[in-house]
């Protein structure tokens, strides 16, 4: 395969992104602002969405119950007991990433003091946050703007789909008319934007997955996480008949998805394997290493490669 600015793989990695930019691999950090969502407080609904579970899609998240510093260092040891990084290398290598619930829900003085002592310290070199785009009021992106002239700032957009029927049945609880004006925003402020898209949702065939992708490719969005559908205990989408997708299918359309996307766009995340202790299906994404060798493989034996090319675009 030939050897790009992607390294060996045919779309631009997290990691090939953060080598070229940074020069090295960086680590994130769960945290976690002990917030909730209007999703579950009843300010849209209060049974959240069909598939989030009980720990807010932040299952792997510290605890609130300790301050964001305490959760960073907790978080950075553990990385640390499994990787040795070379010592005269005292630049950031980590991101920050508040992950759990809606953690721009929240009044403004909380977030300015658990963001502003998440990306003040000296360790931390990018500050990601998990939200939904109808909690970004003008009080939120002066905030988020503000910050991002610290250090980068990410903001995680939960779209899942670009159907409005589908979105429905989810519960997402808001328009793509409100999505796309959060997207436009934080463009305007220079924040990255990632979208969330959930591939194997009810209902949805192929094509509708696909329609999505070519959604988000067209907007001013700079990655992208694709996550199959996980049915977890204590969910409402448990309570339903799911037909969950084998791991051929799921990396057949993944492929494809891959395809559609711009040279530009960062892929954070091509799987998902979800708690072991909470998932139903699939179980064969509970084994993500197989997984993600699987999608290696497959397309690095592809004979024809769909994708938009390999040239290196100005803003990187």
């Amino acid at each position: 395969m030939k050897q790009t600015i992607w390294g060996d793989k045919r779309y631009y990695s997290l990691d090939s992104y953060l080598k070229n930019k940074y020069g090295k691999k960086m680590y994130k950090l769960s945290l976690n602002g002990g917030m909730t969502c209007p999703n579950r407080d009843g300010k849209v609904d209060t049974r959240g969405c069909i598939f989030c579970s009980e720990g807010g899609s932040g299952d792997f998240a510290a605890s609130p119950m300790f301050t964001i510093t305490e959760q960073i260092e907790d978080a950075k040891q553990l990385i640390e007991d499994k990787f040795s990084f070379p010592k005269n290398d005292d630049s950031p290598r980590y991101i920050a990433y508040f992950q759990a619930y809606t953690n721009t829900y929240a009044d403004i003085s909380y977030l300015r003091k658990i963001f502003m002592e998440a990306i003040t310290h000296p360790e931390i070199g990018i500050l990601s946050i998990a939200t939904r785009p109808d909690c970004l009021g003008q009080d939120v992106l002066e905030l988020l703007s503000e910050l991002n002239q610290i250090k980068p700032v990410w903001i995680e957009l939960g779209l899942q789909t670009c159907h409005e029927k589908t979105a429905d049945f989810i519960r997402r609880g808001y328009s793509l008319s409100v999505f796309e004006d959060a997207v436009n925003q934080l463009h305007i402020r220079q924040i990255d934007v990632i979208v969330h898209v959930i591939l194997g949702l009810p209902g949805e065939s192929k094509a509708d997955m696909l329609e999505t992708i070519t959604y988000v490719s067209s907007l001013f969005v700079q990655g992208i996480k694709l996550q199959l559908l996980h049915v977890l205990k204590g969910t409402d989408l448990a309570s339903y008949p799911v037909n969950s997708m084998a791991m051929d299918e799921y990396i057949s359309v993944l492929i494809s998805c891959l395809e559609l996307l711009p040279p530009s766009m960062v892929v954070h995340r091509i799987t998902g394997d979800g708690p072991k202790n909470l998932l139903l299906a699939p179980l064969w994404s509970s084994n993500k290493k197989q997984v993600l060798n699987k999608i290696q493989k497959e397309l690095k034996d592809l004979d024809t490669w769909q994708g938009k090319g390999y040239q290196l675009p100005n803003a990187y």
